[in-house]
């Protein structure tokens, strides 16, 4: 894993975003915040788990899906699988190391 800081490359509303084997962050002080980077390192590990071309293609389609389907792209963001695990368990400093395989799936 590694860190980059670049300002430029995510959107806006964007601090971060997962290009295995990359963290991008927007600001360099995100990199000591334990919960925004766990939250990453779980990205991390769905797109391992997904040979990364394939967690790309999902997430992608289920944003879409979900964007037809509320009208709203940040409620179709949050409403991802990846999204939704990632959230529901980055102040678990631990999960990582105790995360069942393919554990996004009890988020669809």
């Amino acid at each position: 894993m590694f860190v980059v800081v670049n300002k430029f490359i995510l959107a806006k509303h964007f601090d971060g975003v997962v290009l295995w084997p990359f963290i991008v962050v927007k600001r360099k002080e995100l990199k000591n915040n334990s919960v925004f980077m766990n939250h990453e390192r779980i990205h991390l590990k769905q797109q391992v788990e997904l040979l990364i071309i394939f967690f790309f293609i999902w997430y992608f389609f289920e944003y879409f899906i979900r964007l037809i389907k509320y009208r709203d792209s940040y409620k179709a963001y949050n409403k991802i699988c990846f999204e939704r695990e990632a959230y529901a368990n980055e102040k678990d400093l631990n999960y990582i190391s105790n995360r069942p395989f393919w554990n996004y799936r009890k988020y669809l």
